[in-house]
């Protein structure tokens, strides 16, 4: 069984890295849209292509994240992420230590 344990708390390990590091693209992206940066720099590129097709699906299934022109779209998906982390990234971190008898 220690086998499945670690596999489980690997796996909740590396989801909370990825669930981490694109709360940290997105909060970046939030921050360059309040300035204009050059649109062909190679790093707004990426984080737009990152981001936006999130950005966009939640734009399309919660119309009213859009206020006065200002887009509420980021802090949808950070909440979105931090729930993520704690249900899923948490529960599987409990998995594993119960397999392990922790």
């Amino acid at each position: 069984m220690f086998v499945f344990a670690n596999l489980f708390t690997t796996i909740a390990g590396l989801l909370s890295l990825v669930i981490n590091l694109y709360t940290f693209v997105v909060i970046v992206a939030a921050f360059l849209s309040w300035v204009r940066p050059d649109p062909y720099n190679a790093i707004v590129r990426t984080l737009r292509g990152l981001t936006e097709p999130v950005f966009y699906r939640v734009r399309k299934m919660f119309p009213f994240v859009m206020v006065n022109g200002i887009d509420l779209s980021p802090i949808v998906v950070l909440v979105a992420l931090q729930l993520l982390n704690g249900v899923v990234v948490q529960s599987l971190l409990q998995l594993g230590l119960r397999l392990t008898g922790v």
